[in-house]
């Protein structure tokens, strides 16, 4: 493992050659220079772990220094030195960036533990940054949900919304991605490095699901041996993701239009209030308004919820996009099982991938692709491989074999083909079949036109 590299630097070499020489006997690389502006050559040429730099000095002080070093290096860490009088000085030198000061004399160990421990922070940084960036890379918006017309325009509006406070709505099928697509929100978003928690609303029963959610004070009710802050508390600053929202009970979705309208939660059997920090997504693949005419949903939480929907299309309805999405499925799946001899998908199989319906949308594919890799025998899948139900293979255009159907029935089959066949774009399909985009999703529903 190579040493770390500390550059040390002040006007009075002798100092900065004393300083280095005991940096190096506690086994640092140090390289002493006398004065600011030979140092700022040599940051500009060489790589160094530490900057540890005097304030005063004549032909570029030390506050010159520091910001040269930023602008060069924003990540090296600048530890600064200064006489007893100069605190003020040194102080701000701390406001623009500099790691830490050192008031002279000080012994050779403090300065060896200051440069030590911001080793240490630089690291952590570091870390702390690939990771954000590879969870940004996994979640990246177009490596996770493909880059199609139909859902450019969905990430057109992600892209406007990101990092405003605003519920999303996520609609859509079972299995086009509204969760993947949640987390590539906050994974993109200034929330990034906080907190993402996902509650299943459908999972469970009602008074286990208040207390997951709000919290619970000790002995709010049977069971309760302690107090629980709730998930939407613990996603502080972040994302909280409720998944299945048209599962949500009646009684609850009250309690929830109150969090979102005033920022506040109560625990159950409390009667104190706490401010709510988080961002939150919620998604569903019932027609919300339909378990509104039904009683099943509350009407007012639907508005304060819908004031922006991204509604993903199904993946029948965006085929452009399954050669990447198989491309981003095979290299986790492969990364899963490394010992497959799995590399790719023939032409063949990738066709017949293509001409498949994909009921269940992105999930399925993904299963699919994993299936492949974990029973393949040898470095390309071929066709007889990508196990399809040959029902859900398109044809060239809308069916008419088989028993006659009500003209409605025909009429969302026809719809649904001509959606398919502009890219899942509706304003467009709407266009081009004469109607507007109200009647193309009662169409496509297969609902009766309003009387």
């Amino acid at each position: 493992m190579s040493k770390a590299r500390v550059l040390v630097v002040d006007d009075e070499r002798a100092l900065a050659e004393t300083l280095a020489e005991g940096l190096e006997e506690r086994g640092y690389e140090a390289v002493a220079v006398g004065g600011g502006v030979p140092a700022r050559a040599l940051l500009a040429k060489e790589t160094f772990d530490v900057l540890v730099t005097d304030l005063r000095m004549p032909d570029l002080d030390g506050l010159a220094l520091l910001a040269a070093s930023k602008a060069l290096n924003p990540s090296l860490p600048v530890i600064v030195m200064t006489a007893y009088g100069a605190i003020d000085t040194a102080i701000e030198a701390i406001r623009q960036g500099a790691y830490h000061y050192l008031t002279k004399p000080f012994k050779t160990e403090e300065l060896s533990l200051f440069v030590e421990r911001a080793l240490d922070e630089a690291a952590v940084r570091l870390e702390a940054a690939t990771l954000k960036k590879n969870l940004r890379d996994r979640f990246s918006l177009a490596n996770v949900l493909g880059r199609s017309a139909a859902m450019r325009e969905v990430l057109d509006v992600v892209e406007r919304v990101l990092d405003v406070a605003t519920p999303l709505l996520i609609v859509g099928e079972t299995g086009t991605g509204k969760g993947l697509l949640a987390r590539a929100i906050h994974a993109q978003s200034e929330r990034a490095a906080r907190p993402f928690v996902t509650v299943n609303c459908a999972a469970l029963p009602e008074n286990l699901l208040e207390s997951e959610l709000f919290g619970h004070v000790k002995g709010a009710f049977t069971g309760a041996t302690g107090a629980r802050a709730g998930l939407i508390m613990e996603a502080g600053e972040g994302t909280i993701f409720l998944d299945e929202i048209g599962e949500m009970p009646l009684g609850l979705q009250s309690k929830l239009l109150d969090v979102l309208e005033r920022a506040v939660v109560r625990s159950v059997g409390s009667d104190q209030e706490r401010r709510v920090e988080a961002r939150f997504l919620v998604a569903t693949h019932r027609d919300l308004r339909r378990l509104v005419t039904e009683g099943r949903f509350r009407e007012d939480l639907l508005y304060r919820l819908d004031v922006v929907t991204l509604e993903l299309p199904p993946l029948r309805h965006r085929r452009d996009d399954i050669p990447e999405l198989v491309s981003h499925f095979l290299a986790e799946a492969r990364a899963r099982h490394p010992r497959s001899p799995v590399e790719g998908f023939s032409s063949a199989a990738m066709t017949k991938l293509l001409a498949y319906d994909w009921p269940g949308n992105v999930r399925e594919l993904e299963h699919t692709v994993e299936r492949a890799v974990l029973l393949g025998r040898s470095a390309e899948i071929g066709v007889e491989d990508a196990s399809l139900r040959s029902r859900d293979v398109r044809g060239d255009g809308p069916a008419f074999a088989g028993p006659v159907v009500p003209v409605r029935e025909m009429q969302s089959r026809y719809a649904a083909w001509a959606l398919e066949q502009l890219g899942g774009r509706k304003l467009v399909t709407a266009e081009k079949l004469g109607i507007d985009d109200k009647t193309l999703a009662r169409w496509l529903a297969r609902e009766p036109d309003a009387k």
